[in-house]
């Protein structure tokens, strides 16, 4: 018996009522930014449509690598193992304010821009991160140094800065086209995992205040850059509360999706915990999204090396439960870490021990990769 999780991607953003009895007649969506491109807005439509069937399936960096392997044209551990790409593509622009060539994983940003064409040609859905640098230190995004928010506010110390950064964003967003030239949409992702204090702009490294201020700047900067191909997802690690989770939310008009970021551990074998924490979690976000009309998401998941091979159909569908939610995304394949000494994955490859349940996971209706997104 298979169970369906049927999702609400509904984005009815200013006070259309979305339920799971409207979810099939609601067709008057609307984005945050008033401006969205005919394409963004269609991507809300498609959405819509295909999210009743279940929720799509991501992983980061799909294309570019996997285990053992790099660049290799059309290629992808997902595929290899299922005969299918995911839905959903996860990439991160940190590099880019810096004029860098690659990104923070060694991904050239000009295969990044050919790898979310190809996927925008078929049907794939590419999401887009940024550990940007600490613009105080210049150190990398995990340099939690305090009060780095405070200084790229307007008029602050390193607000030109942060302008020459959202500038180069700019022109990487507005190079993202089709074959006919409409910009490619983008699930936009900044600022991500913000209750936890581990990033510059993270928990207890700025004022909720301060970190409302430069969401909302950045939004309308894009926007009066003409950036309109951008949906905008806030994004959180754990929480506790439905006031936990807001208390950096910069407001309706400026946020398009609701999510959070959550790995299970190696103290945590059997996945229990993490079931749990994941289902505590979409209780509450289910309640804001609904109050909100916003569409929630698990927009970083993972067990690292996937050591349990029933991980997928016993854990991850245990852990999104029947919750509606748009997709659930998955780290990267780096495979071998050579300072560390370990494999660092999290999407099975060929001969991988949990190979066979996740192709059984594929098999599922209610998960979705991107031969459903074209069948449906």
């Amino acid at each position: 018996m298979k169970k369906y999780f049927y999702t609400f991607l509904i984005t009815a953003f200013l006070g259309t009522s979305c339920s799971a009895q409207s979810i099939k007649s609601n067709t008057n969506l609307s984005l945050s930014d008033k401006k969205a491109t005919l394409e963004t807005v269609s991507l809300y439509k498609k959405l819509n449509r295909i999210t009743q069937k279940g929720f799509l399936f991501g992983h980061q960096d799909d294309l570019a690598y996997g285990v053992n392997w790099k660049y290799e044209n059309g290629r992808s551990d997902i595929k290899d193992v299922v005969g299918d790409y995911p839905a959903v593509y996860g990439w991160d622009i940190a590099g880019l304010e810096k004029g860098d060539s690659n990104n923070i994983d060694g991904v050239p940003f000009g295969k990044m821009k050919q790898y979310i064409i190809e996927a925008n040609e078929r049907g794939g859905i590419s999401t887009i991160s940024w550990h940007f640098d600490n613009p105080a230190t210049g150190k990398n995004a995990w340099d939690n140094t305090p009060n780095a928010v405070k200084t790229i506010l307007p008029g602050a110390e390193n607000h030109q800065k942060y302008l020459s950064w959202l500038d180069k964003a700019t022109d990487f967003f507005l190079s993202l086209k089709d074959k006919k030239g409409k910009q490619i949409p983008i699930v936009f992702r900044p600022f991500h995992e913000l209750t936890g204090g581990w990033f510059w702009w993270g928990k207890g490294n700025c004022t909720p205040e301060e970190f409302k201020v430069i969401w909302k700047f950045t939004f309308k900067y894009l926007q009066q850059k003409g950036v309109h191909n951008l949906i905008y997802i806030y994004n959180t690690s754990s929480f506790n509360s439905k006031e936990d989770f807001l208390a950096n939310y910069p407001g309706d008009d400026f946020v398009d999706m609701l999510s959070f970021d959550s790995y299970q551990n190696n103290n945590d074998k059997d996945g229990q915990k993490f079931i749990e924490e994941v289902q505590k979690q979409f209780k509450i976000l289910n309640e804001i999204g609904l109050e909100k009309h916003k569409p929630i998401a698990l927009a970083e998941a993972g067990y690292e090396a996937v050591p349990d091979p029933k991980w997928w159909t016993g854990t991850l569908l245990k852990a999104i439960g029947d919750y509606k939610i748009s997709y659930v995304l998955l780290w990267r394949n780096h495979g071998w870490q050579e300072k560390e000494q370990k494999m660092h994955y999290y999407a099975p490859f060929k001969g991988q021990i949990s190979e066979k349940d996740f192709i059984d996971f594929y098999h599922l209706k209610q998960t979705l990769f991107e031969k459903d997104i074209k069948k449906l």
